[in-house]
């Protein structure tokens, strides 16, 4: 009897178990790295979410006739601190990040604001987090975009489902932040 065949047998049964193997390490790699990309932004998603009652706080007594503006930025805070899921941090941070540009804009037709060294102080960190934010989410976008082609891939799609991989969402701009925000030049009385 030869043994040819079983060694032929074992090398095929071998690799089909190296190749699913290394499948699903690179399946499980992509998500590690989405995950992780993940929390890279939620840590500072946190770090905003903690700094803006102090803006709101400055903002208040200048922006006596900005209620609107400084109530979406609290709903919005409020919307993100409610967010369970990633998709509704997502959501969530979006809806911040929008009511947060149109506060800086605002504060614009407030000098005595602008001068304020709490606000400047507040308004800096806050940029320099969102900048932060804006940075990490290209590399989150990159990694879900790596992860849901793969996921969607063959062989690796015969492996995603079982491993119940489903496509994540990726940051986008919401379609209020494409708008111009209307900042008005005009002398306004405190």
């Amino acid at each position: 009897m030869s043994l040819i065949p079983l060694f032929a047998f074992l090398f095929i049964v071998g690799g089909a178990i190296a190749y699913f193997d290394t499948v699903y390490n690179g399946l499980i790699a992509v998500k590690n790295n989405v995950d992780k990309a993940w929390a890279n932004i939620d840590v500072l998603l946190k770090q905003r979410h903690d700094e803006l009652p102090g803006l709101i706080e400055v903002c208040k007594g200048y922006m006596k006739y900005e209620g609107p503006t400084l109530e979406r930025v609290t709903q919005a805070r409020t919307q993100f601190a409610q967010a369970a899921t990633v998709d509704q941090k997502v959501d969530a941070s979006a809806n911040v990040s929008s009511a947060l540009g149109r506060l800086i804009a605002t504060a614009e037709n407030y000098p005595d604001l602008k001068a304020n060294a709490n606000f400047m102080q507040l308004q800096g960190r806050i940029t320099e987090l969102e900048s932060e934010i804006a940075d990490r989410r290209e590399f989150y976008n990159d990694s879900v975009n790596t992860f849901n082609t793969r996921i969607q891939e063959m062989p690796d799609a015969f492996l995603a489902g079982p491993m119940n991989l489903r496509p994540r969402q990726m940051f986008q701009v919401a379609e209020s932040d494409k708008a111009p925000v209307p900042i008005s030049f005009s002398e306004v009385s405190h």
